[in-house]
């Protein structure tokens, strides 16, 4: 028997009794592996304890009868097949997390399509229906981009937006590499999953907002339609190393001194354009860092977003021109190294109507929010159609121990996207 389209104001996927509970417990699970003692959780990027969260989704999916495999750059899937030969519905988000991060950020959504890739498993088995296509479930590697950058890497590599060996050959500040740091975690496959035999057609994901729009509102789960633009970049200030007492301050070409008028710069740059332009200089690596030595190398990394292309050119363009006066001033020579950037892009509209008919139908309070951080499914939305959603973070927290979503916001989110997974298998984002 062949799926039926899904009836407006009927769940296609009834909640199982239970099914909150098992979600909440699994998630104090997961949360317990790499825990710091203020809440949140470490485990960044191929480290071990990112190998042991994902030991742990790997034990999970097989127990459920997932078949589990890894890519070339340490993409982690749990596959289940309906149709031999259909093309997957793919859902997920990241296991990996910053210094200290919250507990929320990607896990949550990992664990989320993988408890609604299951009840669609066990829906499909117990009813006789066969869908349209395949379920997979998706732990990207190094999307959060803190022991390896950039960001977002192992969707880069899968959607072909970086080559595997710029991937593979990066390295940590300590020299390891992806490849080698993959390897030691028994995280590196040795094919792709997904080409000429095995191919997706759809992609969904699930995230803690990370801002307080849903919050302060009172609204469950949010439709993004669009990302954010950001300019991503490491620079060098180059000066000279030198005595801290003895050198006379005019001979100083201090390369700190510089590095701090380009934060403060950067800082000016945001507060020109309010809040339609983020920015920051989220890391800081001084060279020798002694404290009798006049720096003479600082490695910066800034980060500049913007919902508009041309106002983050503009602010691109104003933040060149003060490096030059910050030259100048400090004695000292600014080197843009690296650069990662997106530009801002709508999701597909076919995805933002289906979440949105799925909420309707579910009861669930829903608002169109803009995606200010990076995501997989930035990536995703690129080679196929793809639905994002967010649920609450209180207080808008994240990236820090204090981050926080309320139970009740995490079960319904596992309902929506449930329910707009069943959709997609029936076909609800298929080309005609």
């Amino acid at each position: 028997m062949t799926t039926t389209d899904a009836v407006p104001g009927v769940p296609r996927v009834p909640r199982r009794p239970g099914a909150d509970a098992r979600l909440l417990a699994d998630f104090v699970d997961l949360s317990a592996i790499g825990a710091t003692a203020a809440g949140g959780v470490e485990r960044q990027a191929a480290t071990p304890d990112d190998g042991r969260s994902r030991a742990w989704l790997a034990a999970w999916l097989t127990e459920r009868g997932f078949t589990v495999v890894h890519d070339r750059v340490g993409n982690m899937f749990g596959l289940h097949e309906f149709v031999p030969g259909a093309p997957y519905v793919l859902a997920g988000s990241h296991l990996d997390s910053q210094p200290r991060g919250g507990r929320f950020d990607g896990a949550y959504g990992v664990l989320a399509a993988a408890h609604a890739a299951d009840r669609l498993r066990v829906h499909y088995r117990d009813s006789g229906e066969t869908p349209r296509f395949n379920i997979g479930v998706v732990n990207w590697f190094n999307e959060e981009g803190s022991r390896f950058k950039p960001s977002m890497m192992g969707s880069a590599v899968f959607t072909g937006a970086m080559p595997l060996a710029t991937a593979l050959d990066t390295p940590d500040a300590a020299g390891v590499t992806v490849r080698d740091a993959l390897q030691a975690i028994d995280g590196l496959g040795e094919a792709d999953v997904f080409g000429t035999d095995r191919r997706v057609c759809s992609y969904a994901e699930i995230h803690i907002e990370q801002g307080r729009e849903l919050d302060k509102t009172g609204t469950t789960l949010g439709l993004v339609d669009a990302t954010w633009a950001a300019n991503k970049y490491e620079i060098a200030v180059i000066g000279s190393q030198a005595h801290t007492g003895a050198t006379a301050m005019a001979d100083r070409r201090d390369a700190l001194y510089g590095a701090a008028l380009a934060v403060v710069a950067v800082r000016e740059l945001a507060d020109r354009f309010g809040e339609d332009l983020h920015t920051s200089c989220g890391q800081l690596t001084v060279v020798p860092n002694s404290p009798v030595v006049v720096a003479r190398e600082v490695h910066m990394h800034l980060d500049l977003r913007s919902p508009s292309d041309d106002l983050l050119a503009e602010a691109d363009a104003l933040l060149r021109r003060q490096f030059a006066e910050i030259e100048v001033k400090a004695d000292v020579e600014i080197e843009r190294r690296v650069a990662h950037t997106w530009k801002g892009h709508l999701y597909q509209p076919a995805g933002v109507e289906l979440a949105r008919t799925v909420t309707e139908d579910l009861g669930v309070s829903s608002m169109i929010v803009r995606t200010r951080a990076g995501h997989d499914s930035t990536n995703m939305k690129d080679v196929v159609p793809t639905v994002m959603l967010f649920i609450p973070s209180v207080e808008g927290i994240s990236h820090a121990e204090a981050e926080f979503t309320r139970d009740e916001d995490l079960c319904t989110g596992v309902d929506v996207l449930t329910e707009t997974l069943a959709r997609m298998l029936d076909g609800a984002l298929a080309p005609e």
